[in-house]
């Protein structure tokens, strides 16, 4: 019973983002003419556009890096700044093969190397994303404002985004949804002196405790900072890679378009909200988001998904280069542990206390 357990729990972390990536992107690639996506790609394409969406995207590291210090100081949790930079650099990395891992990994990286409660760091983690999320529904929200008739005219193209309005505006979907809430809310009230249960609010509360850091941790004004500086770059990598191609460069040169800022917070938006679906590195709901959100403005689909790949490719290879950074940083930071001698000295006078004592 244990093996067929532990075979679902890996088939649905592992096997099911990697089954959605591969129809995603069969879906996407069923709609394109390869040889005009080649074209695309191989002429009129300005990389130096590329390659500065990339190095703008290390500073969405670093930022986010020195926002959740701000988190981990505030609960007596402070490595170094280079420890957290690389922990950032290696979620992502590791996501690209493994979804979602790689947030338990920084946290049991941060954990483990600073001797800290696994849960607390979790819970500043949550917060983390929490923040994003509450960043993902303002710009959704903006996006809904500023380019309004864009909005309207995707949903009417694809019948998929008019369903999920459907699905929200009946009733029912709101009933399920209370209800469901209700019942959690019940398990846990009622049942709270049950193991499971007790074991499951314990976890909680050790994880809200983490959480909770940012109401009353100081430098909340850096904290919101922060925030706005990661979204920032990842609104404006996009945005600068518009310039690398002549149909979204047009976009660029349209007055009554914002000179391509709101048609790249359309795509700017769907493709955050379609990072929420799980796949290797966001490839397959990114790609399709961002075709989506091109397509209302004229884009092609082959157009789009060249735009869409070259972009994913560049901060995929980005990733890499920074993921074998951190492996790098992580191999010298153990060696370094190990072998300095102030610590060395610390032990053996501890070790021969311990010999005196016991004599």
């Amino acid at each position: 019973m244990k093996t067929w357990k532990k075979i679902l729990t890996y088939a649905v972390r592992w096997l099911l983002p990697l089954a959605l990536t591969v129809l995603l992107l069969s879906y996407m690639f069923r709609k394109v003419d390869f040889a005009d996506m080649w074209d695309i790609v191989t002429h009129g394409v300005d990389y130096w556009w590329i390659l500065l969406a990339m190095a703008i995207s290390v500073f969405s590291h670093v930022f986010r890096a020195l926002r959740w210090r701000i988190q981990l100081r505030s609960l007596g949790i402070r490595p170094p700044l280079m420890a957290l930079i690389c922990s950032i650099f290696g979620t992502y990395a590791l996501n690209l093969v493994f979804p979602r891992l790689g947030e338990i990994w920084r946290c049991t990286y941060i954990a483990r190397r600073e001797h800290k409660p696994f849960t607390e760091v979790v819970g500043s983690m949550v917060a983390d994303r929490l923040s994003d999320a509450v960043m993902v529904l303002s710009l959704t929200l903006l996006a809904f404002v500023v380019a309004a008739p864009a909005i309207e005219a995707f949903l009417v193209k694809y019948p998929v985004g008019q369903g999920l309005v459907d699905a929200f505006s009946n009733p029912w979907t709101w009933t399920l949804l209370f209800g469901g809430a209700a019942l959690i809310w019940a398990i846990l009230h009622f049942w709270r002196t049950c193991g499971p249960v007790s074991k499951a609010l314990r976890w909680i509360g050790e994880m809200w405790h983490g959480f909770a850091s940012v109401i009353s941790m100081k430098g909340k004004w850096a904290f919101a900072g922060y925030t706005f500086a990661i979204w920032g770059c990842y609104y404006f990598q996009l945005y600068v890679a518009f310039f690398a191609f002549p149909f979204t460069r047009g976009l660029c040169a349209e007055p009554s378009l914002g000179f391509g800022l709101a048609p790249c917070l359309v795509a700017f938006v769907l493709s955050s909200i379609g990072m929420a679906i799980p796949s290797n590195g966001g490839l397959g709901p990114w790609n399709i988001a961002i075709m989506f959100g091109l397509a209302v403005y004229g884009i092609s689909d082959a157009e789009g998904t060249a735009f869409s790949m070259l972009q994913w490719s560049g901060q995929t290879v980005m990733l890499i280069i920074l993921g074998i950074y951190t492996m790098i940083y992580i191999a010298f930071d153990k060696k370094e542990r190990k072998e300095t001698p102030g610590a060395a000295k610390m032990k053996g006078r501890a070790y021969r206390t311990q010999l005196d004592q016991e004599s």
